[in-house]
């Protein structure tokens, strides 16, 4: 797959569909690699006529990782942002959208549609705010405002985010801890059988396992604090698509983060937890091409 220099790093990406569509670029969330984006609905985008471009975030994939920044203990981190005190992180979510904005200017995109989930939804609302000159739409999925207010993850949710395998070095015991993660916090309505969540997670797993980025990606997180108020100067037509079953980013989130952007379209998703499982897949993916087509 090729990369590009952006921000002062390296961003591996795969470019999919016409070159002459209209591109929509994927940001995938916490510690998961371009090919979390599954490859059969970036087809069925591309077969509505979109290039769709999915990448590495930094820390992730093939992209450039931070290793002299060493791993991150979140939970030190977490008490000190409850307790309002200065956080110091190697990076922040502004870093990560700036690695995006400089992915659409170097491949020439042009204003772009923007798709994020969780994390990468995050990443979504930051660009929107920092480069709406790369924006000409975004569409937040399963992710929230940071709002402190809002209600926390369900606590066997937080767990899957820090949980480890019980043998870091075994694959079958690294697959074998993604499974049982996806289990608890993937959609109840459209649940995938095992060898498929585990058959997903090995291309990941095969391709580049790097577990210490993720402390980084919460740091990240942690250390961004609230995006409310720059939610409220977002200029772009924007989507909420938010799972009503969600036990990591609670409804609540999506609904939050809806209500501050200005003119925000909302759409809640019965059965729909925090994953990108195959049933639901068509249906995100009707969403998505649907309101490019209303508002673009």
């Amino acid at each position: 797959m090729p990369s590009v220099a952006s921000n002062g790093i390296r961003i591996e990406y795969e470019d999919l569909g016409p070159k002459d569509g209209d591109p929509i670029v994927l940001i995938m969330g916490l510690g998961q690699q371009l090919t979390a984006w599954p490859l059969g609905f970036c087809q069925m985008l591309a077969d509505a006529g979109h290039r769709v471009i999915r990448f590495d975030n930094r820390d992730t994939g093939l992209s450039t990782y931070f290793d002299e920044a060493g791993p991150q203990d979140v939970t030190s981190l977490m008490m000190l942002a409850a307790e309002g005190k200065p956080l110091t992180v190697p990076y922040l979510l502004e870093d990560m959208a700036d690695d995006a904005a400089g992915l659409i200017e170097a491949l020439e995109l042009g204003p772009s549609h923007i798709v994020g989930v969780s994390m990468g939804g995050m990443i979504t609302q930051e660009l929107a705010y920092r480069h709406p000159d790369k924006v000409r739409t975004l569409t937040s999925i399963m992710s929230t405002s940071g709002n402190p207010e809002l209600p926390p993850a369900k606590p066997e949710a937080m767990a899957v985010l820090i949980s480890a395998p019980e043998d870091p070095s075994s694959r079958d015991s690294i697959l074998g801890n993604l499974v049982e993660g996806r289990k608890i916090i993937g959609s109840p309505g459209f649940m995938d059988p095992d060898w498929v969540i585990r058959a997903n997670a090995a291309i990941g797993v095969d391709r580049a396992n790097y577990p210490v980025g993720v402390t980084r990606h919460l740091a990240a997180v942690i250390g961004g604090g609230s995006r409310v108020e720059k939610l409220k100067e977002i200029i772009r037509p924007a989507h909420v698509i938010h799972g009503k079953d969600d036990p990591l980013v609670v409804v609540e989130g999506g609904i939050d983060t809806a209500e501050h952007i200005p003119g925000a379209k909302l759409t809640l998703i019965e059965g729909m937890g925090h994953d990108l499982a195959t049933g639901l897949q068509p249906i995100l993916a009707e969403h998505i091409i649907g309101f490019i087509r209303e508002v673009a």
